[in-house]
């Protein structure tokens, strides 16, 4: 069994960490995978991130010794964001806890081990504002937003208008009389009267944690989505529920609307019998026993739904949707003590600025929000009475300012539950002034191209300067956008492109040791005043290079020169690269030795081999810069060092393996695909976001691509529709008076059009005391997603060996939990719950999947690529890789069809992912996430071949076949159809190859069929029974 526990870092070592502390873990003793019990947490205002504590580790077998690093200055503060304020303290004020699977909070977690070194570029961030000399901060008012309106309460004028925007509905003014008062309470003690001259002083404007805020609950923005839906008072009282010693299941729960009750079922005032509710009386499905060795048909038809909360009804339909926003757990263990017992990993799993079909946008001059933890008002706070709301997080009660009276749905004043701000859970505001200490900055595109002769060979540079010229009209924007180009071999190229040029002239410093930009005010302009020249350089720079002999790569000088251009706008970098860097600074060598691939313990190639990528994208998110890598390369290109450059500034990274336009017309049409995409999605800059939880509970890790700028913050120099982020939590204190907790993400960004604008989501869960309750309400794929984050720090940090006991002893030590707690009548077999029997396979499938298998085949830029993957790509899209979906499809039929604008599509059932479910005379597809393979059957039937393929034998399909043919046949459509849209639920383009048993890409097919033994993991009947003999130990 290997040792060492996963380190937060989201990197490896060094002196800056993605993570809020450098946290490794400790020694767990035997089976117990990722649980370690949390060190204690940490306030959510801590300007550092020091060391932990020492103690006992918490794994067994040897230790993981942390590498040393320094402690380099503070990042820059934002312009548009005043770091370091938070609400009170949450946690305890103890050090962060270790980044470990189930640690617990008065635990330490180091013995006799050097502590982890500090954090990087925030071991001195910008003070606090609220320590801050200054009475009050700069303010500038934001051109898209009028400075908001003084309200005269005594008057009895009606308060600041406030609009709610969406598609072709618009909301007119609040009348200019108030409205009579609401009637009394329907149960319950009428609220207090308000006289109607008492005045709601503005608030005093504040810095605050996601910006600066005034005092009154902030403000934040989003895209347009359609109107509201009608959705049914929030605050309601459940008759019985505070002496009932049992509480029905929500779904028979009978409510009874009022107006102002005593508090109504929020976050602290629902029943305490919820606490107790134990699912065991019902045995619902998702606890059902199920025996893994003797039920193999375990995938469900069609895809895996996530458990529903136990929540009253009226809560539930309102809470965050999963796709957005999802737990691991979704009913939370009342202590840690009890979460260490369940063996289950705590994390939130989010996609928060995912493309949504219906968002609500908010118009506001005060965004309410609490007034000590800044939390946004949600719907799971709870009104006291007309003019007072407790907050659901840390449970103070505020006032309800005067213009929140006013409901603009309704046009009608005096239900504040009603407003939009409480009947959505995913919310967006555009805001005010007092979020911004500049003009928001404007869209700034820069884009850097490899010209060396090993990329004018690839061909890449036609397919990216055609797609900017095919999309240049589409890049999101508005009238100031600004665009900017440099190239690079073993010099630097700039392009002049001032408005009255007749023609771009190309600038070149052939000094790479000390960069300096030759026109600074011509490099970067505005699109539309000079799109003519863009045009006519990208119609001419594949043609410049076409003789190059030039076979140099000065990347990391084109890199700083880069930098220099944006770092007075921000904006956001495309670099394209095809080799490995040569010359200048950030030069590397290549470290790849393909005798060594499969060594598991020699893990120094995935960590970097220098520091400089980290350190110059760490100055580029301090400047509101993200770089996005393109690696265009049939080389070994050192992903794990130049793939910091986007992990540490908000960016993306982009792989395209062996890319030739000719010779691989594959990847070509990924990366035409990708672009369109890439180029096209709509962008948020300068942003900023800030997890919330209720009080009791902390996050102590995070994983995706960002900078941590304070405990609870990350930094988002750019934020993409396409990226995901996730969060390990502990249970600082116990939740014993609570049936409830909450979770708020708050996103604020400047859009590409110069909005600021705050994205909100909050998730409510219950609170319960028993480990079948948790079981029941455990999400297995979150879980899966969590684990497979963790498991890469953990091969960065310690070896990919101890991933992958991790992961095992993750699946050990949650059934093994679960027969000793939760089973009353032993039974003999591998026994799971119904919602946890998916795990095994999901473990089985990462230790076969290309970050963690010990395939000698497998290439070292291959793997650091699919760890990338497992960190960045929100939930659906993981699983999705981790494990492929298999689908016969030569007998389709419209039988169970989805019918989507006037289309039918199929829907096949899921096949094991073995090859004894696969048959000679069929045609299978399996859906990996960024590729699909097709493969035809030796026997297959010459229907199909004729039908879909227009072939007439198995022997006449061409080996590197990458197309369907569209055939005038209904089933040549289906298939199209099912294809198609399998492609358009997701962001990434998916190549699809159709193969045969001959065809050399048949491997790559085979090695995917998960539940067969492979070199790097047994079969998985294997594998249960590898299970069952470790938990009977």
């Amino acid at each position: 069994m290997s040792s060492s526990g996963f380190a937060s870092q989201n990197g490896a070592g060094g002196s800056y960490a993605n993570g809020p502390s450098q946290n490794p873990v400790g020694v767990y003793p035997s089976n117990q995978g990722f649980m370690a019990p949390p060190q204690s947490g940490y306030m959510n205002n801590l300007p550092t991130k020091g060391p932990p504590p020492t103690g006992p580790s918490l794994y067994s077998g040897g230790r993981h010794q942390p590498s040393p690093a320094g402690t380099p200055g503070a990042l820059p503060a934002s312009p548009n964001h005043m770091s370091g304020l938070s609400g009170p303290p949450q946690g305890s004020a103890t050090p962060p806890p270790a980044n470990s699977y189930y640690q617990h909070p008065h635990q330490p977690g180091w013995s006799g081990v050097t502590p982890p070194p500090p954090m990087g570029n925030n071991a001195s961030p910008v003070p606090p504002a609220m320590y801050r000399t200054t009475s009050t901060p700069p303010v500038f008012q934001n051109p898209m937003q009028p400075p908001a309106p003084s309200v005269n309460n005594a008057a009895m004028t009606a308060p600041p208008a406030l609009n709610v925007m969406a598609p072709h509905q618009t909301y007119g003014p609040p009348p200019s009389v108030r409205p009579p008062p609401p009637p009394a309470a329907v149960r319950g003690t009428p609220p207090p009267p308000v006289p109607p001259t008492a005045a709601v002083p503005p608030p005093p404007l504040a810095t605050h944690s996601d910006g600066v805020y005034a005092a009154h609950p902030g403000q934040m923005r989003g895209p347009m989505g359609s109107s509201y839906p009608s959705l049914q008072p929030v605050y309601q009282s459940v008759p019985g529920m505070q002496t009932a010693p049992q509480m029905p299941p929500p779904a028979q729960m009978q409510t009874q609307p009022q107006l102002y009750p005593q508090p109504s079922p929020g976050a602290a005032q629902l029943s305490p019998s919820l606490a107790s509710l134990s699912l065991q009386s019902q045995t619902p499905e998702a606890l059902r026993v199920v025996n893994l060795l003797q039920e193999r048909s375990l995938l469900p038809p069609g895809a895996v739904t996530p458990p529903t909360p136990c929540l009253p009804q009226d809560l539930q339909k309102l809470n965050s949707s999963p796709e957005v926003f999802r737990c691991t757990l979704t009913s939370i263990p009342q202590t840690q003590t009890l979460l260490n017992k369940a063996k289950l990993p705590l994390g939130l799993l989010l996609h928060p600025f995912k493309d949504l079909s219906q968002l609500p946008v908010v118009t506001s001059s005060n965004i309410v929000r609490c007034r000590s933890c800044r939390t946004y008002i949600n719907p799971f706070v709870t009104f006291v009475d007309a003019r007072r709301w407790k907050c659901n997080l840390c449970h103070r009660v505020n006032d309800v300012p005067e213009e929140f009276m006013y409901n603009p749905v309704s046009r009608s004043y005096g239900a504040p539950h009603k407003r939009p701000e409480v009947q959505n859970a995913t919310i967006e505001f555009i805001a005010p002034s007092e979020y911004m200490l500049r003009p928001p900055q404007p869209a700034v595109y820069l884009y850097i191209l490899d010209v060396s002769h090993n990329a004018v060979e690839t061909g890449y540079l036609d397919v990216v300067c055609q797609s900017l010229l095919d999309n240049l009209e589409s890049i999101p924007g508005d009238a100031r956008t600004k665009i900017g180009f440099i190239t690079f071999d073993s010099t630097i190229h700039f392009y002049n492109l001032q408005e009255g040029l007749s023609q771009p002239q190309m600038l070149i410093v052939s000094d790479i040791d000390d960069v300096f930009l030759p026109t600074p005010d011509s490099l970067l302009v505005n699109l539309n005043e000079c799109k003519e020249l863009v045009q006519d350089l990208l119609s001419s720079l594949p043609q410049m290079f076409s003789k190059t002999m030039e076979t140099q790569s000065a990347l990391g000088p084109a890199l700083q020169a880069a930098f220099k251009l944006l770092s007075a706008t921000g904006g956001r970098m495309s670099v394209f690269q095809t080799q490995l860097p040569t010359v200048g600074i950030g030069a590397l060598k290549p470290r790849e030795e393909p005798s060594q691939k499969a060594a598991a313990k020699d893990i120094q190639h995935l960590s970097p081999a220098t520091d400089f990528y980290k350190k110059l994208a760490l100055d580029c998110s301090g400047q509101h810069v993200a770089v996005d890598l393109f690696l265009l390369s049939a080389q070994y290109s050192d992903l794990s060092s130049l793939g910091c450059i986007s992990r540490y500034s908000a960016g993306s990274v982009y792989f395209y393996p062996s890319y030739h336009k000719q010779h691989n017309p594959s990847q070509t049409e990924r990366l035409q695909k990708d672009l369109k995409r890439y180029l096209t999605r709509k962008i948020g800059f300068e942003a900023v976001m800030r997890i919330r939880c209720t009080k009791g509970m902390s996050i102590h890790t995070f994983h995706g691509n960002f900078f941590v700028r304070s405990t609870d913050l990350l930094s988002l120099a750019n934020v993409n529709p396409d990226a995901g982020f996730a969060v390990q939590m502990s249970i600082d204190e116990n939740l014993l008076d609570l049936q409830m907790v909450s979770f708020q993400a708050a996103l604020l960004y400047t859009s590409s059009k110069g909005e600021r604008r705050i994205r909100v989501h909050t998730l409510c869960l219950p609170v319960v005391n028993s480990l079948s309750d948790i079981f029941a309400g455990a999400d297995v794929q979150a879980i899966t997603a969590l684990l497979a984050s963790m498991a890469v720090d953990r091969s960065v940090t310690a070896s990919l060996s101890d991933a992958r006991d991790a992961l095992i002893n993750a699946a050990i030590d949650s059934l093994a939990s679960y027969r000793t707690s939760v089973l009353s009548v032993q039974q003999p077999g591998l026994l799971a719950p119904a919602c946890l029997r998916m795990f095994p396979l999901y473990v089985l499938a990462l230790l076969k999947h290309k970050a963690f298998r010990t395939s000698a085949s497998t290439r070292l830029d291959e793997r650091v690529f699919a760890m990338c993957q497992l960190k960045y790509q929100p939930l659906a899209y993981l699983m999705m890789m981790v494990h492929p979906g298999l689908y016969r499809v030569d007998d389709l039929t419209d039988e169970g069809a989805l019918n989507i604008n006037d289309r039918t599509i199929p829907q096949p059932r899921v096949f094991q992912l073995s090859v004894e479910k696969l048959s000679r005379d069929a045609a299978f597809l399996m859906d990996c996430g960024t590729v699909m393979y097709l493969w035809i059957g030796r026997n297959c039937s010459p229907v199909f071949l004729t039908q879909v393929l227009g072939v007439e034998s198995y022997a006449a399909v061409p080996l590197n076949m990458i197309h369907l043919p569209e055939l005038d046949t209904a089933e040549s459509a289906r298939l199209r159809a099912f294809v198609d849209w399998l492609r358009e639920r997701r962001p990434f383009h998916s190549i699809l190859h159709i193969i045969r048993d001959e065809s050399p890409l048949k491997p790559e097919f085979m090695q995917n069929m998960i539940e067969d033994l492979s070199e790097s993991a047994l079969s998985y009947y294997e594998f249960l029974l590898h299970l069952q003999q470790q938990i009977s130990k």
